[in-house]
């Protein structure tokens, strides 16, 4: 299996955010008395599509965290979802990878989350062997850990996935019915599929309900990999109620963008274990539908490489499953 095209910018660098040295002295200076300690060095993180600051801070006294920043003015969604992200990991089961939050603060016109900072990186595509095996193995240990939430993470109200779908993962039956043009991205070859894409699509909600919960968000840029090979897995503000195969299904195009075999990662993998015998192509149609219409939006003032990371996911989407229906490109 050969890699297809891969994405013009590195996930790793997609994020335009302020730096630490940008954001007012008064924030710098609460945030430097909270830590106890002066701010030695800043580090921004150059992945995600938001432009809220998010970097690691070290002290002059040998600490070392992860902080996140948006202003209640101007970002109030952001400071909504990092006060979202905090509650929920903070209800997370305590031996999962992922980074545990310290504490929060509103000063200076702004809500800041602190988090242990993970020494890592964001995996590169193509994707290694090592770097995706470790994430696999990560992601199957939240999946169980999740199979049954927390009484303390039900009580924060998550939202159903199959209800999710109904509102927002449905696009291919509004072009089928005319109240949605075709994106550019679905090739000719492929627009006498609509209505079975659209079919597909119609799938999903019903396979979507249950008791377990999912990350939502699982995407490369998503993930860390430390120093040890170890995978830890960032940001959960979208948690939900759904089947782990979804996850998973959304997160493998990327690696069958990479010429791996995603088919055989995702049969193989137990969060796949429950999954029906056409979930992952329910899943792939949908979440195909979404990125393509969504990329052909106004661009994004958070990141000018979201419409084309939507773009792109949503035709590499396409173009798996097109392979797995035999569908002649």
């Amino acid at each position: 299996m050969s890699a297809s095209s891969l994405p013009l910018v590195p996930y790793g660098a997609t994020a335009v955010r302020p730096d630490w040295a940008d954001l007012p002295a008064e924030l710098r200076a609460a945030i430097g008395a909270r830590l106890g300690a002066r701010v030695s060095w800043a580090t921004t993180a150059g992945g995600g599509f938001t432009n809220g600051f998010a970097g690691v801070l070290d002290t002059t006294a040998g600490d070392r965290v992860f902080v996140k920043a948006a202003s209640l003015a101007d970002q109030r969604h952001l400071s909504d979802w990092y006060a979202r992200e905090t509650a929920i990991i903070a209800a997370l089961p305590p031996d999962l990878p992922v980074a545990r939050p310290r504490w929060t603060l509103t000063t200076a016109g702004h809500f800041v989350i602190c988090l242990d900072a993970i020494d890592g990186r964001t995996p590169a595509l193509p994707w290694h062997p090592a770097d995706l095996s470790a994430t696999l193995q990560a992601y199957a240990r939240v999946a169980q850990a999740l199979r049954e939430p927390p009484a303390e993470l039900v009580a924060l109200g998550l939202p159903q996935l199959a209800d999710l779908l109904r509102a927002d993962l449905s696009w291919w039956r509004e072009i089928v019915d005319g109240r949605e043009p075709v994106p550019a991205g679905v090739p000719a070859s492929l627009r006498g599929r609509l209505p079975e894409l659209a079919a597909l699509e119609g799938l999903l909600p019903g396979y979507a309900y249950g008791s377990s919960v999912i990350h939502c968000d699982l995407r490369l840029d998503n993930v860390l990999i430390d120093r040890a090979g170890a995978a830890w897995i960032c940001d959960w503000n979208w948690l939900c109620f759904g089947p782990a195969w979804f996850d998973l299904a959304g997160f493998l195009v990327t690696v069958y963008a990479s010429g791996l075999d995603a088919d055989r990662a995702f049969a193989t993998h137990p969060a796949a274990r429950d999954a029906p015998a056409d979930g992952l192509d329910a899943a792939l149609a949908a979440l195909a539908g979404y990125w393509l219409v969504r990329a052909t939006a106004e661009p994004s003032g958070d990141s000018p490489h979201l419409r084309a990371h939507q773009r792109w996911s949503g035709e590499t989407a396409l173009g798996w499953l097109a392979a797995r229906r035999g569908w002649r490109p």
